[in-house]
């Protein structure tokens, strides 16, 4: 029994040393940021629709960290100093699928852009009050041809954060009904909640077939009159 006790002490000082060594590991220190880009253009998106993958060759555990890209296009993530691949998700994105990767060599705050074949992108948005209603004014541009148009949707939100799932309206425009490459224009209403803010956030967001996430403009701050 005697000895069962020393056993149990000398176990429960093994555990707590472990314990110990695992709480001094240090945190990361060094930032990758960067963002999502077309021709050095960053891409408009929905808020962690998006993710990005980093993987790190050279260790038992061969684990991806999972990158969230905010709706700028911007991404951002605290690693070791070390040599990464930065890769896309499987159908994760508005753009062409590429199994490309893109080699990051992180060594304090390191910046890198991720460039990505998008199907459409949204040139000239403009967005204005014309009484109740907010009107906007835009031209799609087809880019990688691959995939069609699905349809094209003005959002209205409370705050910055709007897209096809944060918005308090939309209005949309299907495909059959839009112009490609030629300027096109939607409207809709300003709801009742919003009119008495004084403002409103408006944004586009363009679908392809086949894709479940968007292409977004940036989103605009509108003043009302």
């Amino acid at each position: 029994m005697k000895v069962l006790k020393v056993f149990m002490k000398v176990l429960v000082a093994i555990l707590l040393f472990s314990s110990c060594e695992k709480d001094n590991f240090e945190a990361p220190k060094s930032k990758l940021t960067g963002k999502i880009v077309y021709q050095g253009k960053a891409l408009g998106l929905r808020t962690d629709g998006v993710q990005l993958e980093l993987w790190q060759h050279g260790y038992d555990l061969f684990n991806k960290i999972p990158v969230y890209v905010a709706q700028d296009g911007s991404f951002s993530a605290e690693l070791f100093d070390g040599d990464y691949k930065l890769t896309l998700v499987r159908g994760n994105g508005p753009w062409a699928e590429s199994l490309d990767s893109l080699d990051v060599k992180v060594s304090g705050n390191t910046t890198v852009d991720f460039p990505v074949d998008p199907y459409f992108i949204i040139e000239g948005e403009s967005f204005r009050q014309n009484g109740d209603a907010i009107n906007a004014d835009l031209t799609i541009i087809h880019i990688n041809t691959s995939r069609d148009l699905d349809r094209v949707k003005l959002y209205i939100g409370e705050t910055v954060f709007v897209d096809d799932i944060l918005n308090v309206s939309s209005v949309e425009k299907l495909a059959a009904d839009v112009d490609i490459d030629q300027s096109i224009s939607l409207a809709t209403d300003i709801p009742q909640t919003l009119r008495g803010k004084g403002y409103a956030f408006v944004r586009i967001g363009v679908k392809t077939i086949g894709v479940a996430e968007f292409i977004y403009s940036q989103p605009v701050r509108v003043e009302f009159n």
